[in-house]
Parts: C-alpha cells; structure tokens; sequence
C-alpha cells in the first residue's frame, strides 16, 4: 500500500488518491455493458446463451435450477455450513424485523385523514455473485427482507459454475430465505434479463445485489432507461480504517485483507494520526498476505489502496466523509463518542473486536450497502427497500369546508385553475345543499 502525507497533497493529488479503480474505467465498461444490455434485450433467451459460454464458459441449454438440483444441493453442503446460515439468518431476521416500517393514518384536520400503507413490491430479482467466491451470504441478506417484507415473487440470479451448476451453498441459502425461482445466470446478462425480461426469465420491478463494475453498471443503466428500480449503485468492496496509535496493527492488517481479497478492484483505506502505527500496519500487512489463499488478489487491490497519515483524527472523519465508504472501521479507543462525526457511510464498525466480517456474516445488519460513494445518498439494504409506501387520503364534507379555501388560494397563486375549479365546485355544491336544508 501506498502512504501519503495527507497535509503534503494539494487539491489534485488529494483527489487521485482516494480515486476508485472502477472509476477509472468507467467509459469502457459503460460501453461494454450496453452492448450486453443491448444484445439480451433484442435476442433474449439466445444471447443469454451465447453470452453465458462466452464468458461463464459453460453451455446452458436451460437456466433455472430444478428441484432436482435444490436437493442435490442440499445433500452436498455440510451441516455445520447449514447451521451457521440458519443462525445467520435469524439475526438478519431480527434486526430488520425491528426497523420494520408501519402504517399509520392521522387527522391533519377535522374531516381531513392522511394515510401511508404499505405495499409489497411485487416482483423482485436478487442477484448473487460468485465470481472468483460464490457468496451465500449475500443470498441470506437479500432473501430475508424480501421475505419480511411479503413480495410476491422472489427471482434470484447467481452465475453458473464450470460444470453448469449453480454453487451448492447459494442453491440452500436460497432455499432458507423462500426465494421463488433461481436462474442460473451472471453478469450483465443477469440484470438485463431481469429488468427486461426473456423467455425464461420473468421481468422484474426492481432488482437488488452487489457485483462487480459490470454488474453495477448494468443496475444503473436499466434504472436510468426507466425499465426496473434498483436498490442501489452497490459496486466492487470498499472500507475506510479510522485508527489512532492504541488500535491493534494486526487486527487493522487483518481488515483491509479481509476487504483486498474480494476482488483486484477493491479498495481499502487506513486513516490515522500515528506514523508509527501506518508502520506496524504496513508490516502486518507483508505478514499476513503472505499466508492468504487469495494473496494474488489482495496484493492488485493492495496496489491501489492507501496509508495515509493525517495530523488529527477530526482529519480522518472529514476525509472519510468526502469518501463516503461502504464500510467504516472506527479502530479508535472510544469510538462511540466519534459516532456523531460521521455523516456519510454505509455501515460502521465500532471498536477492536467488531471486524468487519462479523456484518459481513452474521451480525445482523445488511450487507448490501452502497460504494463509490453513492453512501452520501443512498443507505444499506433493508425491509423498507423491498416495499412501496402509498399515501392515502380522504376529506369529508365538513374536512372540504376547512381545507379547501387553502387548496383554492395556493392553486390560484400557481395559475392552476382547474385545480382551484375542482374544490369550488365542491365548495358551492355544499353550500347549496347547506341552502336547500
């Protein structure tokens, strides 16, 4: 990893060092992926299939897992793998069963009631990644919301292996969650065939998940032609260490590993006031790469990550808000009373001993959490993600009598007089009526 002087970099040197990879080949992969989204959309079920050999380089003659393939699936995944997804779940479960929002109805005046109400969204498409690691987890984070939250059809999408199956793990995690139907389809394909819809698989109203730029360039595309919601811009992994001269080097080491090794597109940050902890960092980091199974992976996104030192730690927390990281590791001796410093982030990890893996898994919170800043707008993941919240409203005679001169007089002051023309000729109908009795 690179260190810098954060105090040493002028405007342009500030701005390229917390540049994201991705970025930097944003107008190629915009090309790459239309051509895709472009290409299913026209030819549909065929150029999934073209697609799918091209680059999964397997021949699919049919894309949706059978139930024979579940139960295969079921008897190939090791039960302490079943069991740790099922505790995982349920804590999933209970942190967004909590936050769950509710409906509710007030009078804003006498005769006038508001409502919001709460709808599932119908259909929803789910993808899973499993590029270079199949991702079960990311199936128990998406599944259990949408569960909770009562769509009526659920679609998953995770990329076939080699031998045309789809991971075993993924298949169960699916299963536990009450997924629908699960097609065996990755890539930029997967969000076009989602959005747009093909033979095989159904259009969806809006689709969610993680992956890689292509992925997420897909996502982006399809939202902005108008075709399907997306959750959010949910790209290649990202996490920003806030850390002071007391935090672990090893432990701090372990976490930007833990990030490193997703993908040669990742990127980690350590922020801190010590120059001698960046040190020990540094050499935690030689140590610990060396014994990982996915070294090779780490060692390209390590070449585009960062040290770098600050002069204070109120420093780090503007850097880190500019930044906006998916995630933020607060390895600081009291990091609760920092807490109200931070304003943009998808999910923050207090303390030593809460990694970042830990929500990864099996915390509770969600994982699927807005990147490459999109955390300046956009939050996690949650129940409220997969619902639609309508209002509702309803005015009584007597409720039109005491709103209805404001509605008149504001829709005057806009020039809109069919909408002033709407409540006057309710307005006098009563008072005929008031009249005649």
């Amino acid at each position: 990893m690179q260190r810098m002087d954060w105090s040493a970099l002028d405007a342009s040197a500030r701005t390229a060092a917390l540049q994201r990879p991705v970025q930097a080949v944003a107008g190629q992969t915009r090309a790459v992926v239309s051509d895709v989204i472009d290409d299913v959309r026209a030819r549909g079920d065929v150029a999934l299939r073209e697609l799918t050999r091209r680059l999964d380089g397997v021949s699919l003659s049919t894309f949706e897992v059978t139930p024979e393939e579940f139960e295969a699936a079921e008897s190939a995944v090791a039960e302490t793998l079943v069991v740790a997804m099922r505790d995982a779940a349920a804590r999933i479960e209970r942190f967004h069963a909590e936050g769950m929002a509710r409906a509710y109805a007030v009078e804003t005046a006498p005769g006038v009631t508001c409502e919001r109400v709460i709808r599932p969204v119908r259909r929803v498409g789910l993808y899973v990644p499993a590029g270079s690691a199949p991702l079960p987890s990311t199936a128990l984070m998406l599944g259990v919301p949408a569960k909770l939250a009562g769509c009526r059809e659920v679609v998953l999408c995770t990329p076939p292996r080699r031998d045309g199956s789809a991971d075993p793990a993924v298949l169960v995690a699916a299963r536990l969650t009450g997924v629908h139907r699960v097609f065996k389809l990755g890539g930029a394909q997967a969000i076009a065939a989602m959005a747009y819809g093909t033979g095989s698989v159904p259009r969806c109203d809006k689709l969610f998940g993680p992956g890689n730029g292509f992925v997420t360039e897909a996502k982006q595309q399809v939202a902005q032609a108008g075709v399907a919601a997306i959750d959010m811009p949910a790209g290649p992994s990202e996490v920003l260490v806030i850390a002071d001269e007391g935090a672990e080097a090893a432990f701090v080491a372990a976490d930007l590993l833990s990030q490193a090794e997703h993908g040669p597109d990742s990127q980690v940050l350590l922020l801190s006031d010590s120059g001698d902890l960046l040190d020990r960092v540094q050499s935690e980091l030689e140590t610990q790469l060396e014994a990982l199974p996915r070294a090779g992976i780490a060692s390209e996104a390590l070449a585009q990550s960062r040290l770098i030192l600050v002069d204070a730690l109120e420093d780090a927390f503007a850097i880190s808000n500019d930044y906006a990281p998916e995630h933020l590791i607060l390895a600081l001796r009291a990091p609760r009373d920092w807490l109200d410093r931070v304003e943009a982030a998808g999910s923050v990890f207090l303390g030593d001993y809460t990694p970042e893996a830990l929500g990864d898994y099996c915390s509770g919170t969600n994982h699927v959490l807005p990147t490459a800043g999109a955390a300046r707008a956009y939050s996690g993941v949650s129940v409220a993600s997969f619902q639609n919240f309508v209002s509702v409203q309803s005015a009584t005679a007597a409720g039109i009598g005491v709103i209805g001169g404001c509605a008149i007089r504001l829709a005057e002051a806009e020039g809109l007089e069919a909408h002033a023309q709407a409540v006057r000729m309710r307005l006098r109908a009563l008072a005929s009526q008031e009249r005649a009795a």
